[in-house]
């Protein structure tokens, strides 16, 4: 691994290095969602919109099941970014070798619970009659392939440590027309339909899966974070360190899925056709917010390895250039999305009834999707400071709780796809301010207790 593909993040120009780390990992999102973007698309376009409906509702559902282990993806990117900054390359290979060992592991656990849970928790979710069978052959097909999703996320989130996100995105380029390829093939030529969409997302994991592996493997000797396969253990110290900040981050992404698991049930009350039509709009609104999360991804690293080199002040300046960042950004595509929806929702499904259930929601969503990414990006400045519980208690109350309330108090007197939308952005604002309070609470104390030294 050369160095041409590390980013220095605690020196020199910091937009352009912010934008430099970004753009491949908002690339690289995006082709992560045409994996499930292709799906919905072929499904909706030569299988009809039950199919539709089966693929699109199960997001929720696959979020909530894998995101205790999505989060300890983030902690091995804290871990690995805080010893990187602080130059101590020992502590970088043990985490970056324990870190693929627990991928495995989780994969595992993760790919078992849901596919023998997958017909159990689309039926609690209340799932109808009409898809819930489609449905469970997707995820049954789509956990199967949850080891290889699993050892790609903690590898591509050793690589953005060190500021590598541009082969992530090269690797996802390649993996992306497979599943597109595949897709087309086995759903058009051997009218597969669901299954036939699973079995390209599966393949499509695997091949990303193999490039970040081989990547690690054949990193530059004497490589820090080199990974050397039959050296894999676990090293406890710093799985604690990964678990202190991967639980809490894990939890908070579990939790925040059940209240979207909640409000997909709710969706599901009014048929497969409005399912079909919010499935599609929410399809286009994951396009804008990864685009954010990428600025949540380098708040999070940057102030990890600025940290690990105690430069308060830089940090600082990543807190202001990140929001700012996300906030145009956000706001920009989500106008974009709203001023182009009929054209857009008609690439999922061209019946004008489920179009105009997808309108709704982006009336709502979009304008105001900004504050989504504000939140994270202080979840992300939070954990890059060390401290994953304030952030996951905060999110679990301000975004998950309320939401919680929301579905059985306002919209159980009011039932409409209005009122459920609406606990969106409400949500995210109340979240927003309480998580500016609590990161100039923790800044004041990381000052406290490390010292103030000059930045760039």
């Amino acid at each position: 691994m050369t160095k041409k593909y590390e980013i220095n993040m605690c020196e020199g120009p910091l937009f352009s290095k912010l934008i430099l780390f970004a753009v491949p990992l908002m690339l690289s999102s995006i082709l992560q969602l045409l994996y499930n973007a292709a799906d919905v698309i072929v499904v909706g376009k030569f299988a009809g919109h039950t199919a539709l409906a089966a693929v699109s509702s199960t997001g929720s559902l696959v979020n909530l099941i894998t995101n205790l282990f999505i989060g300890l993806s983030v902690g091995a990117n804290v871990a690995t970014a805080r010893f990187f900054g602080a130059k101590d390359d020992r502590s970088v290979y043990e985490t970056v070798h324990t870190s693929m060992l627990l991928s495995i592991i989780g994969g595992i656990g993760v790919g078992l619970i849901g596919f023998f849970g997958a017909r159990t928790f689309l039926g609690w979710m209340g799932s109808p009659d009409d898809v819930i069978d489609l449905a469970t052959l997707y995820l049954k097909i789509y956990f199967l392939g949850m080891p290889a999703s699993m050892v790609y996320n903690f590898g591509a989130s050793i690589l953005r440590a060190i500021g590598d996100t541009r082969r992530p995105m090269v690797y996802l380029i390649i993996s992306g027309a497979l599943n597109v390829a595949l897709n087309l093939i086995l759903v058009i030529f051997f009218d597969m339909g669901v299954a036939g969409v699973a079995i390209g997302t599966v393949a499509s994991q695997i091949l990303s899966a193999v490039f970040v592996v081989w990547t690690l493997v054949r990193g530059s000797d004497g490589a820090s974070f080199r990974l050397y396969p039959k050296q894999m253990r676990v090293y406890r110290d710093k799985l604690n360190v990964i678990l202190r900040t991967g639980i809490p981050s894990g939890i908070q992404g579990s939790v925040f899925s059940l209240s979207n698991v909640l409000i997909q049930s709710s969706i599901n009350s009014f048929g497969s056709v409005a399912m079909a039509g919010n499935g599609a709009a929410g399809n286009i609104e994951g396009f804008i917010y990864v685009a954010m999360n990428a600025f949540h991804h380098a708040a999070l690293t940057f102030t990890s390895q600025n940290l690990g080199a105690s430069n308060i002040a830089r940090i600082k300046k990543v807190f202001g250039a990140c929001i700012l960042l996300v906030t145009v950004i956000g706001f920009a595509l989500g106008a974009a999305a709203l001023f182009f929806g009929e054209s857009l929702l008609s690439i999922y499904d061209s019946d004008p009834e489920v179009i105009a259930f997808g309108i709704l929601r982006m009336q709502i969503i979009c304008l105001t999707y900004f504050f989504c990414g504000i939140m994270d990006v202080f979840a992300g400045l939070m954990r890059g400071l060390g401290n994953s519980v304030t952030p996951m208690i905060v999110s679990l109350l301000g975004a998950c709780g309320l939401r919680i309330l929301w579905i059985y108090t306002i919209f159980a007197m009011e039932p409409t796809l209005t009122c459920l939308y609406i606990s969106y952005p409400v949500s995210w604002v109340v979240t927003s301010a309480a998580h500016f309070v609590c990161f100039i609470l923790e800044m004041r104390k990381v000052e406290r207790k490390i010292g103030t030294k000059a930045g760039g």
